[in-house]
């Protein structure tokens, strides 16, 4: 199958409005690309349009970005409902619905049925099969993954995922859209957790079993990989931010194809058990009010 060499400015369709799909939507709309961002119900759409519209309005207050920069990005943005209405003239499609194997199957597959023959179709899941994702479609030479990482509007890196069927001209397509955004593209092979997200796991697994243990508090792990690694986030406050639950899958997912080393820590199981899933719920490790850590949560601290 060939694909269309790369355009100047591109329609690309983000499917997902949540903290990866609304940056992904806005670090394309930045870079000129018309966007349109589909998920499921308006107030999702709109919760997302309204999170881009924050994080510009952010950027301008610290002089990152100016009014009519701000003023044209969100020109180029759209939101809906109607996943046809989304992809049906797309360049580019990139899912980013939640990380579930067949939901992913069945969106990549119902995308298909409604995008040109040469339309790429992207997966942005942070640690699946992007091959098994990819067996859903008719022509599996169109997709790749393109792994974003949180924030997408300040991150620059994205993981370019190389499935087994991945052709050549959809690789290269890929890599200069991500080079056109402005982001780092490293190529990994799809590999279970790829490269980040397995190196990322096993620091944020090790740390939760240091707070099992009361080797240290969650603030204190924090700031020894913060200070001491140059990390910008510490890796208790990160699985906050990503979600516990998603922690959770991830590593259960790791621990069935890579082995032992991946087994979830007690202390997740409880806390997602819980509904204690960090930033989105309002606690986690840590205490959130408004996006930001008041504290840390009780059951931590009692340890």
């Amino acid at each position: 199958m060939m694909v269309p060499e790369p355009l100047s400015v591109m329609q690309v369709s983000v499917l997902g409005a949540g903290t990866m799909g609304h940056g992904i939507a806005q670090v394309a709309a930045m870079a000129g690309h018309e966007v349109t961002m589909r998920d499921i119900e308006a107030a999702y759409v709109d919760d997302g349009l309204d999170a881009i519209e924050s994080n510009l309005r952010g950027g301008v207050d610290r002089d990152k970005v100016t009014p009519d920069e701000m003023a044209a990005t969100l020109d180029r943005l759209s939101g809906t409902t109607s996943l046809e209405a989304a992809v049906t003239d797309a360049d580019l499609v990139v899912e980013a619905v939640p990380e579930d194997m067949e939901l992913k199957r069945e969106t990549v597959a119902e995308v298909e049925s409604l995008v040109d023959d040469d339309a790429v179709i992207a997966s942005n899941t942070s640690s699946l099969s992007v091959t098994e994702i990819l067996s859903a479609l008719e022509r599996p030479g169109r997709g790749l993954g393109l792994h974003f990482f949180n924030p997408v509007h300040i991150m620059g890196l994205v993981e370019v995922v190389v499935a087994e069927q991945t052709s050549e001209s959809t690789l290269a397509f890929a890599t200069e859209f991500v080079e056109g955004i402005d982001k780092t593209a490293v190529e990994v092979g799809d590999s279970p957790g790829f490269a980040s997200s397995r190196l990322g796991v096993a620091l944020g697994v090790e740390a939760m079993r240091m707070v099992q243990e009361g080797v240290a508090s969650p603030a204190d792990i924090d700031t020894a990989m913060e200070l001491g690694y140059n990390h910008p986030m510490g890796p208790l406050e990160l699985g906050d931010a990503v979600g516990l639950d998603v922690r959770l899958d991830i590593l259960e997912y790791l621990r069935e194809e890579l082995g032992e080393r991946f087994r979830p820590p007690q202390i997740l199981k409880r806390k997602v058990r819980a509904g204690k899933l960090g930033k989105k719920t309002g606690e986690g490790f840590y205490v959130w009010e408004d996006g930001e850590i008041v504290g840390a949560s009780e059951d931590v601290m009692d340890r």
